[in-house]
């Protein structure tokens, strides 16, 4: 347990254990030497700031890594004018990319002006080969850039980078280890994301993931339990359960077990209150985990469920291994089982060889399942990936068009799922002080919907009953509903 190991009394006069994580806590000791003599040198800490792009996954990633440079002796910061700047990045999409070089520009000039300054980049785009190859001729001043598969090993990576003149690269193209039990510094102290698998089986013709997550890997339930146990023990009262296809869990373990089965073992630890997940694939959201949810008092009444397409000649063509009339029946099947719970999806307008024709039928799929929000995607050809290749790309005024059709019709149907809980009581958990307003706190509710309330900081953490006083199309207005005694 990395809490529990006094860094200062780890010998780095011998040679670096073979075992993890005990090897990255010996590189965490010695990077807490460099900084040691920074420190000395400057006459305060190195401030480190650690800027995430992306998914929530990448959010996990980046807890973890500024958890390690905390442990190290970096001060955190928001600003990006520090002394290391780390850059987790997404490529997903090419927009994700391009962000990421626009900003290293602004890093160069900052690096100018603090010459001691250092940068890193990991994540996804590190794993594209033509990324490195961009990085390297255009972008020399960085220090450090890794992948998805290798970044347990940041310790060790920085370390490397202390002692290395110029950029070092360290990319993977595969790897079956997952190494866990390294600091986190969690965002949030009363929730928290938990890593239950990594990687992903599916190949989506569009998607790039696959080729830079790598292939399905799922932890063993005891250890995400004992996650989980401890993170309870220090306040939290909320876990994501995080995968790319959490439905797949478990098949790839030598004793497999399913989703349902684990969350069934999640529920029942003592002090959890809300479990949540994310993502779910329709091709393989089984019977008994509608049933697990529906029974559940702690799974949280939101699905998100993508849809991609309502097209089935569309879906054949993005390898999504689901029909629209599957789709159909199953979120039917949903909402029949689980009267209250809320549906998210996402929604992609544009890929190739969509007619006006295959949008009429994702519009037609909106109307039918009535989405409490959704995630409406642009088609971004991403190079690697078969539907790059694919000829009959859509002319963009069509894509504008028919993706601001798409997006009205979203909107419209969120409204009404929203504005249906008006003057209902429901739970909320206030996460954080508005940032609009000072004398409101925000909290969320079981169905994902944001509700805005009077009150103070010391509401942070707590799950309180709120009284939905006035819907504004995507949130509430409501207030704490005090008992008798006069508590919430």
């Amino acid at each position: 347990m990395y809490n529990e190991i006094d860094f200062d009394k780890i010998d780095i006069a011998l040679c670096p254990p073979i075992e993890e994580p005990a090897r990255q806590y010996y590189f965490m000791a010695k990077c807490r030497k460099w900084v040691s003599a920074f420190t000395q040198k400057n006459g305060r800490p190195p401030k480190a700031c650690v800027t995430t792009f992306g998914c929530q996954m990448n959010a996990r990633d980046s807890e973890k890594l500024m958890g390690i440079l905390e442990v190290i002796g970096y001060v955190p910061t928001d600003s990006e004018q520090a002394d290391f700047v780390i850059y987790n990045t997404c490529t997903v999409r090419d927009n994700a990319n391009q962000r990421v070089y626009g900003r290293l520009g602004e890093l160069n000039r900052y690096k100018k002006q603090n010459p001691q300054m250092r940068i890193a980049l990991c994540g996804c785009m590190m794993q594209e080969p033509t990324v490195i190859e961009k990085l390297k001729k255009s972008y020399s001043f960085i220090d450090l850039i890794f992948g998805t598969h290798n970044i347990y090993k940041f310790a060790e990576l920085l370390w490397a980078s202390f002692e290395t003149e110029g950029m070092l690269i360290d990319i993977w193209g595969e790897t079956d280890k997952i190494v866990e039990d390294l600091p986190v510094e969690r965002k949030y102290p009363f929730k928290s994301g938990i890593n239950i698998m990594f990687g992903c089986n599916n190949f989506c013709s569009y998607c790039i993931v696959p080729y830079v997550r790598g292939r399905e890997r799922s932890r063993q339930p005891r250890e995400i339990l004992r996650e989980i146990e401890r993170l309870v023990a220090d306040g939290v009262v909320e876990v994501m359960l995080l995968g790319q296809n959490v439905n797949s869990y478990g098949k790839n373990l030598k004793e497999p077990v399913t989703f349902a089965q684990l969350l069934r073992e999640v529920e029942k630890i003592e002090g959890l209150r809300r479990i949540r997940f994310m993502t779910s694939h329709p091709k393989d959201l089984s019977e008994e985990l509608i049933e697990v949810m529906k029974q559940s008092k702690k799974i949280c009444r939101h699905l998100h469920l993508p849809l991609q397409s309502g097209s089935t000649r569309i879906l054949q063509q993005m390898n999504r291994r689901y029909t629209k009339e599957q789709y159909l029946e199953l979120a039917e099947r949903i909402r029949r089982e689980i009267p209250d719970i809320a549906i998210t999806t996402d929604i992609i307008v544009g890929f190739p060889g969509e007619t006006p024709e295959d949008l009429e039928e994702t519009l037609d799929v909106v109307r039918r399942v009535k989405y409490d929000n959704a995630f409406t995607f642009i088609y971004s050809k991403r190079t690697g990936t078969p539907a790059a290749a694919m000829e009959n790309q859509v002319p963009p005024e069509q894509v504008k068009e028919g993706f601001d059709r798409l997006l009205k019709l979203v909107q419209e149907t969120a409204r009404e799922q929203v504005a249906k809980y008006q003057g209902q009581v429901m739970e909320a958990l206030i996460e954080e002080v508005n940032e609009s307003d000072a004398s409101l706190v925000t909290g969320r509710l079981s169905n994902n919907t944001i509700v805005h309330l009077p009150g103070d900081a010391s509401l942070i953490g707590k799950i309180v009953p709120v009284s939905l006083d006035e819907c504004h199309g995507f949130y509430y207005i409501g207030h704490c509903i005090l008992d008798e005694t006069g508590a919430e």
